[in-house]
């Protein structure tokens, strides 16, 4: 039988590093085309005869001159962090101890609780669309950032619970009651010990927040109008895209600026991410 195993090792193994690589490519493809794109000039890329994984011409920097000069992209970018930042910090102060509670206080009741809480989650956006416009009017937040801050996480608290939820019951109570018998409360147990052992599941649910933050059109568009106020998912498509006018350099450009310290983030963090996400499948 040894003779046999070690045998079928070689093929396994070159199976799996050609599956690794087709994997490779096909995830890194998007970001290739970005810069190949981005860097090509306007008469190489509407030539279909040119080689389009190939700069038939020399590269340039008028794509991105032309985003960052004739747009307000800069501004876009600090707008998006500040938004995403702004629906993280509440997605978690509200989520989190919401979470805990619904998993360790509230017994049977909870599980229900939460689960009737993630299906408010699957009601389309569109259905509330209206509602939240008067909630934005009362408040007086039109044409404001702080319009999206206060909208986005509801849609972000429901799920980030559900996720949170299933993350802390995989953490042994056992834990906490050793805890307290050592002296310490039940908040400060919760802050010292499981905030830390739950940080897989906090990092998937600040990445979860932020990329919805950089990704939603249609509240976006609607409670913002003025370009200094917009963030990326508006401002790129709205101003690089002029009646049937599409300035692919400039928009690939600005996918490749924006995605790629959330790319960088999310493999940094991979295994947590994949943890925080399966945890309450494992359990």
């Amino acid at each position: 039988m040894g003779p046999v195993a070690g045998g079928r090792r070689p093929p396994v193994r070159i199976f799996r590093w050609v599956a690794l690589s087709v994997f490779s490519v096909l995830l890194a493809f998007p970001f290739v085309w970005m810069a190949i794109t981005s860097f090509k000039q306007t008469s190489d890329l509407y030539d279909v005869e040119n080689n389009p994984f190939l700069f038939n011409e020399m590269p340039t920097l008028e794509h991105v001159e032309l985003l960052l000069g004739e747009t307000l992209f800069p501004r876009w970018l600090l707008n998006t962090a500040f938004a995403g930042t702004m629906v993280v910090l509440i997605t978690l102060l509200l989520a989190v101890p919401a979470a805990y509670a619904l998993a360790r206080l509230t017994g049977r009741w909870g599980e229900r609780l939460g689960i009737a809480i993630f299906l408010t989650y699957l009601i389309p956006p569109t259905l509330l669309f209206i509602p939240m416009s008067r909630v934005v009017s009362i408040l007086g937040l039109q044409d404001s950032l702080w319009s999206i801050i206060v909208v986005y996480p509801t849609f972000t608290i429901p799920f980030s619970i559900w996720l949170l939820m299933a993350f802390f019951k995989s953490i042994p109570s056992e834990l906490e009651d050793a805890a307290m018998v050592d002296g310490l409360t039940r908040f400060q147990a919760f802050l010292r010990l499981v905030i830390p052992i739950s940080f897989s599941g906090i990092l998937t649910v600040v990445i979860f927040t932020f990329t919805l933050v950089t990704q939603e059109f249609v509240y976006a568009l609607t409670f913002i109008s003025s370009a200094s106020n917009q963030t990326i998912g508006v401002g790129v498509p709205i101003y690089l895209v002029r009646g049937d006018v599409y300035y692919w350099g400039s928009l690939m450009a600005a996918c490749l600026i924006a995605s790629l310290p959330i790319a960088v983030f999310y493999n940094l963090f991979l295994d947590r991410f994949i943890a925080g996400f399966t945890v309450g499948a494992v359990k």
